[in-house]
């Protein structure tokens, strides 16, 4: 966990990273965001990933994205932030959405990358190939970097949950409806593990304002493959909830 600033006055922006994430692989981005906007940030693990304990159960099941939404408002409510801005990249960025839709009184907007409402075969592809990449290349050990003796756990909680029959009924949009604090929604228009239908089914149905950034050529983590881009059109958008 990683608390940057502490002024009560100014709004927190509450990082959640992806599903094979950690506060590690944020580098500097959170910082620099902060520093932009005058918000104060908030970094941290979720159970299992990272500097965080491990794994207390060995699955998943359909509801674990909504579980972890639970888990943040217990988490912010435990810090005692008061004005939450949610900036959350695939997993992170469902987390996010849900947490909108549930507990509306303390978040002024959200931020989402490449963030899912449905399953997708584009998605299982992406996983697929990254099961692949997994067992033949050098994957496993840049992720140990992170995630030390957690990776094993990291991963497979990942891919064995996506890949698993049951998990193709996943869907979160009845949560969309729900949500009326601004949100901005930004993915890469070659991003390997989501289509366009992502960000056009979370435009069309949160009930707040929300608009769209989709960037040329580049893929599933815009904070990293065009994150000047990324700080500008969110320091903007923050600067409209501030």
């Amino acid at each position: 966990m990683v608390q940057l600033a502490n002024n009560p006055e100014h709004p927190t922006i509450v990082f959640l990273h992806d599903s094979l994430g950690s506060v590690e692989l944020w580098r500097t981005f959170p910082k620099t965001l902060g520093e932009l906007t005058q918000c104060n940030v908030f970094v941290y693990d979720r159970q299992g990933y990272g500097k965080s304990s491990p794994f207390t159960v060995n699955s998943r099941d359909n509801d674990y994205l909504e579980i972890e939404a639970d888990r943040l408002h217990q988490l912010i409510e435990q810090c005692g932030l008061q004005r939450v801005i949610l900036f959350g990249h695939s997993d992170g960025g469902s987390i996010a959405l849900i947490a909108a839709a549930k507990y509306p009184s303390f978040i002024l907007g959200v931020i989402t990358e490449g963030a899912h409402i449905f399953v997708e075969e584009i998605t299982l592809e992406g996983i697929r190939e990254a099961v692949t990449a997994y067992q033949t290349t050098d994957l496993k050990e840049r992720l140990q970097k992170y995630h030390g003796e957690k990776t094993e756990a990291v991963f497979n909680a990942w891919a064995a949950t996506w890949l698993n029959d049951t998990f193709r009924s996943w869907n979160m949009e009845q949560f969309l409806p729900k949500i009326h604090c601004p949100v901005l929604v930004i993915q890469g228009e070659k991003d390997e593990f989501g289509s366009l239908d992502q960000v056009n089914g979370i435009v069309k149905q949160v009930s707040g304002v929300v608009s769209s950034l989709i960037i040329p050529a580049v893929g599933h983590t815009p904070h990293k493959e065009a994150k000047e881009i990324v700080l500008e059109h969110s320091a903007g958008f923050i600067g409209t909830l501030v």
